[in-house]
């Protein structure tokens, strides 16, 4: 989806209580306050779908993948204690520069706002508990495909934790790895057809995959999948083919 279109994102689930979207890369969830034209997905939602619907949790603009709205406010209610107590676990996929040294780890590092960059959070001793599960899923020639189970939800957090082990996501202009995925920097004796050439992976390279919670409707334990967006695909068919480990 065109996050400028003003269509609907596609919807994952959908019962009488709740409601899962799959969110496109550069749409806000909520109203930017410095921002209140720009387009986002409760506005959408409100206008197109229904105006009783509430989103149960948040992600980033530039991440993709499933968002969980309540259709009523007790139902938003339960899923947000359900958020409080940390028994929603959420996956996101993540293609990262470098490697984590270990196939599987986890990072223990308390996250705090970051003084001297407004929005940006940054590992401190006196920063919130902050905990994520992090397993390598494929290793390539300076690049790795990794699944991230953030134990916590601190704004950022898959990202600064990342970027903390040195393995920082593609297109991250935060968090220290600015410059997107090129093919030229993959094929060997590159050829370059177009004025400016299209990169490969262009945004924040994380999405968020999927979600497990108890569904207020039924009480019973439920996973929502949002499948692999088109250019995570297109970014790992040319690092199988020219970067493989």
């Amino acid at each position: 989806m065109n996050s400028h279109s003003g269509s609907l994102p596609n919807i994952l689930f959908e019962d009488s209580r709740i409601i899962a979207f799959d969110k496109p890369s550069g749409l806000l969830v909520a109203p930017d306050r410095w921002d209140k034209d720009r387009p986002n997905l409760m506005a959408l939602i409100h206008e197109r779908y229904s105006p009783d619907c509430f989103n149960a949790h948040r992600l980033d603009a530039a991440t993709s993948g499933v968002l969980l709205c309540a259709r009523d406010k007790a139902a938003l209610k339960e899923l947000a204690a359900q958020f409080e107590t940390r028994s929603i676990r959420k996956r996101y996929l993540a293609l990262v520069r470098g490697a984590p040294a270990r196939d599987e780890s986890v990072i223990d590092a308390p996250l705090a706002e970051d003084p001297a960059r407004p929005g940006a959070m940054l590992v401190a001793g006196g920063g919130k508990a902050a905990v994520t599960r992090v397993a390598v899923i494929e290793r390539f020639r300076g690049w790795s495909l990794v699944e991230a189970w953030p134990q916590t939800g601190r704004t950022h957090q898959v990202r600064a934790h990342l970027a903390h082990v040195g393995c920082p996501i593609v297109c991250d202009p935060l968090y220290g790895n600015v410059a997107p995925l090129f093919l030229s920097r993959l094929k060997p004796g590159y050829r370059q057809t177009k004025q400016v050439e299209t990169p490969l992976m262009g945004r924040l390279a994380l999405h968020a995959e999927r979600i497990e919670f108890i569904n207020p409707s039924d009480g019973m334990e439920r996973a929502v999948l949002s499948p692999m967006p088109r250019d995570f695909e297109i970014a790992l068919k040319y690092l199988r083919r020219f970067a493989p480990a």
